[in-house]
């Protein structure tokens, strides 16, 4: 009897999988899969990278938004038809040298390595050095991985495979539009029309698709699970139609005009964006945004002043006094000491800073730069916190990558200069930031119950 393993083990492409499976082997080294959701994709990856390993001695991640999300999505998997853990199948325990539950991680005899991690602390994983990298879930993932993992890539000669469903004109409509007319990438949208099974048959037929709807599932949150349709917002996402009203442009940075900035200071990221009063009379231009993990607040101070703006207040959230930084120095004594004036954000209920925001939105101009596209996309990917089990969305955000921008934006639109703009509700009026220094605001007023206002 044989001991060969032959790869893929145990397992053949079905016919919609075959031309990526038939491209990436041919050595293409940048893909984009917008399949729906029983479509195949981490299993055709997963079993491309298992023969891709032992043809290249290296190391392979298969990267989901959260090291949890890799958990439950790949690591501990089974197949439902089988009772076989999926990366079991994969990865037989016979070409293996080692396991690690803990890292989600394989060692394998050939050499190469693969392991399961999350987009949501690439920066911890500094000197890995892979030469092949699955973004999975790649439309709701932080997009700054990428940006990170894209120079080892073309350094090392290296692949990279972005496999998702439709989430909105996100960074994921938008690597999906420069792919598909792009000849060194392979891109590739499959919806249930175009997937079948070795026998012919549909993976999910039209009469299973109006089955969910009719079930109770959102007609728009079917059609991206089973059409791929970018129409649709984000489902779930807390500004999908405010977000539609601001203007995305050429909005830079007016030399007369003071700049303001907004902080959110995360444990893990702090995130700030730059505004300015336009010269369009009512607006607001978002000419800067900077994002970054694991900077100290000196560093931060350095930074900004590194830039040509003139600044009017930084506007610090409410808990700036009360935390350290990763210095372990105080904020409020490290901004005197390099004379950088803040003042505290108004500390609203988070529930009216969504509204605050949200009536904020349709007055902004977002400068199309980069730096502030990816705040930009942080707003659109913000979103409610999802309950399987319940199958409702909780009345609370989702705290992913997109937290950090949104949460900075939401203190923007509570914190801006009130003589320059004006909201109506019957919770709260923003208390803005002056327009200079002078007359900083130095007292904020408390609310002493809901229905009372800012006054």
């Amino acid at each position: 009897m044989s001991n060969r393993i032959v790869l893929s083990n145990n397992w053949a492409a079905r016919p919609h999988q075959s031309p990526f499976m038939e491209a990436m082997l041919n050595g293409t080294k940048r893909a984009v899969c917008v399949w729906h959701r029983r479509a195949g994709k981490d299993s055709a990856s997963l079993n491309f990278t298992a023969v891709e390993a032992h043809r290249k001695i290296a190391n392979y991640w298969h990267m989901l938004p959260t090291a949890i999300q890799g958990r439950h999505v790949v690591w501990d998997s089974v197949n439902p038809a089988t009772g076989q853990r999926v990366i079991d199948q994969v990865f037989p325990q016979e070409i293996r040298v080692g396991t690690n539950n803990t890292e989600m991680k394989i060692e394998l005899q050939c050499g190469s390595t693969w392991q399961v991690v999350g987009s949501d602390n690439y920066d911890r994983l500094v000197g890995s050095n892979p030469y092949g990298v699955i973004f999975s879930e790649y439309s709701i993932a932080d997009p700054r991985a990428w940006d990170f993992i894209r120079p080892i890539l073309a350094e090392n000669g290296g692949w990279a495979i972005f496999i998702y469903t439709s989430r909105g004109k996100n960074h994921g409509y938008d690597l999906y539009e420069m792919a598909k007319n792009n000849p060194d990438w392979f891109c590739e949208l499959l919806n249930i029309d175009t997937t079948l099974r070795n026998d012919g048959t549909p993976v999910i037929t039209k009469k299973q698709f109006e089955a969910e709807i009719a079930a109770g599932m959102d007609r728009q949150l079917a059609l991206q699970e089973f059409y791929c349709s970018f129409d649709a917002g984000l489902f779930g996402a807390y500004y999908t139609e405010e977000i539609k009203h601001a203007k995305v442009g050429s909005f830079t940075w007016n030399p007369r005009k003071p700049v303001h900035t907004f902080w959110d200071i995360g444990l893990d990221t702090t995130a700030i964006w730059f505004g300015q009063e336009s010269t369009d009379s009512g607006r607001v231009n978002i000419i800067d945004y900077e994002a970054a993990p694991n900077i100290s607040f000196q560093k931060w101070i350095k930074e900004l002043k590194e830039k040509p703006y003139t600044y009017g207040i930084h506007s610090m959230p409410h808990d700036f006094k009360k935390r350290d930084w990763k210095d372990l120095s105080s904020g409020p004594s490290m901004a005197e000491n390099f004379n950088f004036p803040t003042e505290q954000t108004p500390d609203l209920p988070r529930n009216q800073g969504i509204d605050a925001a949200k009536n904020f939105l349709p007055i902004c101009n977002f400068n199309n730069t980069p730096s502030v596209m990816r705040g930009y996309d942080g707003l659109t990917n913000y979103r409610r916190e999802y309950n399987d089990k319940l199958r409702i969305f909780m009345d609370r955000p989702l705290h992913d990558w997109a937290s950090h921008p949104a949460d900075a934006f939401r203190y923007m639109a509570i914190a801006w200069p009130e003589n320059y703009v004006a909201h109506n509700s019957a919770k709260y009026k923003v208390i803005g930031a002056s327009k200079t220094t002078r007359d900083r605001i130095t007292k904020r007023p408390k609310i002493r119950n809901q229905n009372e206002h800012w006054r």
